[in-house]
């Protein structure tokens, strides 16, 4: 095996115990998100408070967004994200690679 596959093998395995390792030892935690966090940590600090903003788009529908919805806009979100980062990837791969077979000629 190549030094370089085992150095990606490594971090890989690294990656996913760091993702799953607290699920198996934090057995009864709740993993929530930030933005529950921040609104319990503010009505604790005060109860009165009002929002300021209201996003643009739940100006528009009228409401909050359906918990689907706003799983399909982070899983797009997501997606392009992980999209441009691959894009640019194969690209300087790309580019070394074609630099490489200039260098051979």
């Amino acid at each position: 095996m190549k030094k370089d596959k085992k150095i990606v093998v490594t971090l890989l395995i690294i990656v996913i115990l760091t993702v799953f390792t607290p699920l198996f030892i934090l057995k009864n935690a709740k993993f929530g998100g930030s933005d529950n966090a921040g609104s319990t940590m503010i009505e604790n600090i005060n109860n009165e408070y009002e929002p300021w903003f209201t996003p643009i788009l739940e100006k528009a529908i009228g409401g909050e967004l359906p918990g689907e919805v706003e799983s399909l806009f982070f899983c797009l979100q997501t997606a392009i994200g992980v999209g441009i980062i691959a894009f640019y990837m194969g690209r300087m791969y790309e580019r070394k690679r074609l630099g490489k077979e200039e260098e051979d000629l």
